[in-house]
């Protein structure tokens, strides 16, 4: 997984560098972002619940961008390595100078995962995979629901985190989002997640973060770049789910 994570970043690091001089448009939105997520192991087994939700709003918090909501089942392989599949809702807004839907647009979403994490010195590092099978609501001219699109995605996640003090920590993370036929795109590059924040733990099953995301995203017509400046408000849980 680390090799894969660091030659994915590698490519993206091209695409990237190439996106936007194909888009003739680049669009920049103040966002804002609180989550929830919580992996919580049940006893002593090595099987968990993934509790997880996200309130994306845009012109800073002002109105909506997207609501998230995605829980999951865990299954701890070792120390390292673990295993998680899911489910998600996703309602999305119009947004930004220019909008890629009319009114608010729902998505299902089954997803499956592997997040290793491991340590190098002092440096913490996670590195995730994941893919993505997607039904997105398709609407008619009249703005009326009509259909769902079924696509794929692959996303690949490296974060790393330095402790600044037993209690706080920064940490930074990159996130390329790439489309897996079936897509209706005229690039394969979906999205990519540039983030660093500052942490704080409450005990060891609870943190708390804010930072900020550069969330750029690249729009199917391939004329537009959204770059989205967010920040972001995180707590993140560990709580065991019965006894230990």
């Amino acid at each position: 997984l680390r090799n894969l994570s660091a030659s994915l970043c590698l490519a993206a690091a091209f695409l990237i560098a190439a996106a936007p001089a194909r888009a003739q448009v680049v669009d920049h939105n103040l966002n804002g972002w609180a989550m929830y997520f919580g992996d919580h192991p049940i006893g002593q087994s090595r099987w968990g619940v993934h509790l997880e939700g996200q309130w994306r709003r845009h012109d800073g918090f002002n109105r909506w961008q997207q609501l998230l909501l995605r829980p999951g089942v865990n299954f701890q392989v070792n120390k390292l390595l673990l295993l998680t599949g899911g489910y998600a809702f996703i309602n999305s807004y119009p947004n930004g100078a220019f909008p890629t839907l009319v009114r608010a647009t729902p998505e299902h979403r089954i997803w499956e995962q592997a997040l290793l994490r491991y340590k190098t010195g002092k440096l913490s590092w996670s590195t995730r995979l994941r893919f993505e099978n997607r039904f997105l609501g398709v609407r008619d001219s009249a703005g009326a629901l009509t259909d769902y699109r079924y696509e794929n995605r692959f996303r690949a996640w490296q974060r790393a985190t330095v402790p600044l003090t037993p209690r706080y920590y920064v940490t930074a993370y990159d996130e390329i989002w790439f489309y897996v036929k079936p897509y209706v795109s005229s690039s394969v590059l979906d999205q990519n997640r540039a983030y660093l924040a500052v942490g704080r733990r409450f005990g060891p099953a609870w943190d708390f973060e804010a930072g900020y995301m550069l969330q750029s995203i690249w729009q199917r017509n391939g004329r537009v770049v959204e770059a989205n400046h967010t920040l972001m408000f995180t707590v993140t849980s560990r709580q065991p789910f019965g006894r230990r």
